[in-house]
């Protein structure tokens, strides 16, 4: 197999030969088809995540298809094509894994961080956690699903039912869940970094109601927001624009530090909350879904030896919706 492989944080990625991995108990592998690049594989490339270990192969929006099963797997055969995500293995034992809440497991792996992801020809997975995902929709197009879509599910889903929605930073994860924000009845508000039109125009494109900078205060008080760019700031901009009682959800893995704000914009019962990995649950409701939203995930795709490239626009923000690799 041949992977793009970080030897070390601080990068850059480096194209690797490497022997077939074999899959153990309980795991299968599958040849990629498609990985998603998402901003967490920033993240593990600058150092910022604890849980990542060095050399690692990032990548945790994985398309591919079953070429091998190890021992005790029934439920995938040779040929599955499946969706392999962030979240990669639970210990089933410890206090949250048994109360149902196996994305806050107390010795988890994470795809592309703590064990090898996508950005290669080949993964090695728990098949757990690997979804079948049929053969409709282009691999490509299924990429950023798998966590700019499920992250971008769960945030929704803790944000509430509000009808006024304010998505900040619209990215991979905001164009998509945009679409299901919409589909829903409810009304967007996207905010970008101030100047970047592109992003404005690509949300009113995906039927956003509203559209500003970060700084600005929306047309009405917002029900709910999500935060998924990785900036401290925008949490107290976005406590100013929830109504009272509204909610704030900041779904990214890491963010810069929160500045100091006044009480006075969370006092009137107004939450603050993060969102953290997922579980199995969100995957198999939200892949269940997004046909029938009929998601269009907005993609560039780059082929694997350019990873580093890939990488660098997204920092750079060159692109409109999610970068993805193909092997």
């Amino acid at each position: 197999m041949h992977a793009m492989r970080l030897n070390s944080a601080g990068g850059p990625l480096v194209w690797t030969e490497l022997p077939d991995p074999r899959p153990a108990e309980g795991e299968i592998r599958v040849r990629v088809l498609a990985c998603g690049v998402c901003r967490t594989d920033l993240h593990v490339l600058d150092g910022e995540l604890p849980e990542a270990k060095y050399p690692i192969i990032p990548g945790h929006e994985i398309v591919g298809r079953v070429d091998a099963i190890g021992p005790g797997v029934g439920d995938l055969a040779v040929g599955d094509r499946v969706g392999i995500p962030w979240l990669g293995h639970t210990c089933g034992a410890c206090p949250y894994c048994r109360m149902e809440r196996e994305n806050l497991c107390d010795h988890p792996l994470f795809t592309g961080c703590s064990r090898d992801g996508g950005y290669a020809t080949a993964a090695v997975a728990d098949a757990r956690f690997a979804f079948p995902l049929g053969e409709a929709g282009a691999d490509v197009d299924l990429a950023p699903l798998l966590c700019a879509g499920l992250i971008g599910w769960r945030s929704l889903r803790m944000a509430g039912e509000g009808r006024a929605l304010g998505l900040y930073g619209f990215g991979a994860a905001a164009h998509i869940i945009a679409q299901v924000a919409t589909w829903q009845g409810r009304s967007v508000f996207a905010f970008a970094r101030a100047g970047d039109e592109r992003s404005r125009q690509f949300a009113l494109e995906l039927g956003a109601a509203w559209d500003g900078s970060s700084e600005e205060m929306p047309p009405r008080p917002l029900d709910e927001a999500i935060i998924f760019a990785p900036v401290g700031g925008l949490v107290p901009a976005a406590l100013r624009a929830v109504r009272k009682g509204g909610r704030v959800v900041c779904a990214g893995i890491h963010m810069s530090d929160i500045p100091s704000f006044p009480y006075r914009i969370l006092w009137e019962e107004r939450e603050l909350l993060s969102v953290a990995n997922l579980t199995r649950e969100d995957g198999v409701e939200f892949l269940r879904l997004a046909p029938q939203v009929g998601i269009r995930s907005r993609t560039t795709p780059y082929p694997l030896h350019r990873a580093n490239q890939a990488l660098e626009d997204l920092r750079q923000g060159k692109f409109e919706g999610a970068a993805v690799l193909v092997p």
